[in-house]
């Protein structure tokens, strides 16, 4: 439970400055001065934040999980895809009221609107690559494939982190606060799958569902 200390308390502070308009805020807005240039590159990178792009890359992950956790006898084998699942339901239930209470304005890349922070689609990005990445790591045996998906999961994450900074729809510290919010999803994902899903030993009899069979 340690682990979820960080990430909450920099989310803590970053959603104080927003909503109080601290320091953070303008140096935040220059920073965005700094690094905004719409371009097609910047826009496609932000696209690998839209649910159409992350979300199906997840559920091909979770199929997966499932298929293979059944097949190999693992006990509660449907764990970990329901968790990824519900991991990936809590990012609108929880970005959606915060963009309406904190009421935070676009930059000026984007027509004047409000509910920009937190990021909607880096919170997307880092919990549907992020929790396929979790989910699959355990089943890949070799630690070239298990890295070389690690180092996937960062790519697609920063690349759409950086998209939309660079592309203007989104403050910096709206992703920070995104990326945040998606550690304190992944680290309860990790906690909840960790506690269950060990598989049965070769022979080992399943869950009794009587006390006997009868013939006849």
């Amino acid at each position: 439970m340690l682990l979820l200390g960080p990430p909450v308390l920099l989310f803590a502070l970053i959603t104080w400055q927003v909503v109080a308009d601290g320091p953070l805020v303008g140096l935040d807005e220059r920073l965005s001065r700094a690094l905004v240039h719409p371009d097609r590159a910047s826009e496609l990178l932000a696209d690998l934040g839209n649910v159409q792009v992350a979300v199906p890359v997840l559920a091909i992950a979770l199929a997966y999980v499932a298929r293979r956790g059944r097949a190999t006898g693992t006990d509660r084998w449907w764990l970990p895809p329901a968790a990824g699942l519900l991991a990936m339901m809590l990012v609108p239930a929880l970005v959606a009221p915060l963009k309406e209470w904190t009421d935070r304005p676009g930059t000026p890349a984007v027509p004047p609107a409000v509910g920009y922070y937190p990021s909607g689609h880096t919170a997307t990005a880092v919990v549907a690559y992020g929790a396929a990445t979790l989910l699959l790591l355990p089943l890949l045996r070799s630690p070239a494939v298990r890295r070389t998906l690690v180092v996937a999961c960062a790519a697609l994450v920063v690349g759409a982190s950086f998209g939309l900074v660079r592309r203007g729809y989104h403050w910096p510290l709206d992703v920070a606060a995104s990326w945040c919010l998606g550690a304190v999803l992944l680290i309860g994902l990790w906690l909840l799958v960790g506690r269950g899903g060990r598989r049965r030993p070769a022979g080992a009899p399943g869950p009794r569902t009587g006390t006997g069979s009868r013939a006849g």
